[in-house]
């Protein structure tokens, strides 16, 4: 655990992205905490999709289940709501000895409610009561729509995950509404050492969507830049995190009061391009208050060939500023690019949950 340990050392906590009921069955999630250093999980609609569709373990359940006559939206519900309350048992221990910090395990609201805050909410809540366990995170996206619901959540003590932020500007309009959410927790008498978030930025599919646009121009100043954009939109990012949780005088309330920082999370961190390091998502990325979310593979990646030089971030926003800047001087609508990101991520999260639905429906029938 070398190299885990390197970037625990500067701040980073190594999460797994992915979750199974074959993984908990199996003991390889505490496999890799013991040997690979990993204190907590994420999952998506796609990770679920994956591991009820391709994975063992879910046929006695689903069976069980339909003979009780439930309906299909329950037996998924009760499906993931099971496993990640298993993993919030596995990761009981880290949360304890992290103070909260860790051990946690993100489950998502119904990918369908992206756009409807109301429900979004509601639906945030039942999970968190039905999982019933202090490490618990609701991932709530990070659309326009679901900026209330984040407050709102965050303000009756419920820890969030936000998924789904591409921009900066994003990215502080949820910083402001979990610091909202805060301030109102401590109106109604919350501990708010209690409370944690998490603000996931999706790197690769930046570099993906940014790229194929570069390479379509073709022109050597624009081939330049190719993997470029995906770094540069995380220190951003990060930038925008010192502002707002370390250096504003609003949040220093707050944080006298007991409340945590949002920490920033980078998702998306397996290289779509074989041409690009397979860890430049992780050792470029590397800050105090960090959680990286990893695929297995590259998890692996990480351990064997990693290069951690000490903190890549902190030093680096304004070249990130500068490189985003160039990008757009060479005719990319960043801005736009972002939102099409956000957009077609909401789109692929309801593909998943669709097939999901299919996936179960047959197994019930």
């Amino acid at each position: 655990m070398g190299k885990i340990d390197e970037l625990r050392h500067e701040g980073v906590s190594v999460w797994l992205d992915d979750l199974s009921r074959e993984r908990l069955n199996s003991g390889n999630l505490s496999h890799l905490i013991e040997t690979a250093g990993v204190v907590g999980v994420t999952t998506n609609p796609a990770i679920f999709q994956a591991a009820i569709s391709h994975g063992h373990g879910y046929g006695s359940a689903i069976e069980e289940l339909a003979s009780q006559g439930k309906n299909v939206e329950d037996v998924i519900f009760q499906l993931t709501t099971d496993d990640v309350r298993q993993a919030c048992d596995v990761f009981a221990q880290i949360y304890a000895e992290s103070g909260g910090v860790d051990g946690r395990v993100s489950i998502e609201v119904d990918p369908r409610l992206a756009r409807k805050g109301e429900q979004t909410y509601l639906q945030a809540k039942k999970l968190w009561e039905i999982v019933d366990r202090p490490n618990l995170m609701i991932k709530i996206p990070a659309t326009k729509e679901g900026l209330p619901a984040i407050t709102r959540a965050i303000s009756e003590g419920i820890s969030v995950n936000v998924t789904l932020i591409f921009s900066e500007k994003r990215y502080r309009e949820v910083a402001n509404a979990y610091i909202a959410g805060l301030r109102q927790a401590h109106e109604v008498g919350l501990d708010l050492s209690k409370i944690h978030s998490v603000a996931s930025f999706f790197i690769s599919r930046v570099d993906s969507e940014i790229d194929a646009q570069l390479e379509a121009m073709g022109s050597p100043d624009a081939l330049a830049m190719r993997g470029r954009a995906g770094l540069a939109n995380a220190r951003v990012a990060y930038g925008a995190f010192m502002e707002i949780f370390e250096e504003s005088e609003e949040f220093s309330k707050l944080h006298e009061l007991g409340a945590n920082v949002q920490r920033p999370l980078w998702a998306s961190t397996g290289v779509k391009n074989p041409n690009y390091s397979p860890t430049m998502y992780v050792d470029q990325l590397v800050s105090k208050h960090v959680v990286n979310t990893m695929p297995e593979a590259t998890l692996h990646a990480t351990i064997e060939s990693a290069n951690i030089t000490g903190d890549t971030i902190r030093d680096s926003v304004y070249a990130g500023q500068r490189t985003i800047e160039k990008i757009i001087r060479l005719g990319v609508d960043f801005d736009k690019a972002m939102i099409k990101l956000k957009n077609d991520g909401v789109e692929k999260f309801e593909i998943a949950w669709n097939e999901l639905i299919e996936t179960v429906e047959k197994a019930m029938r």
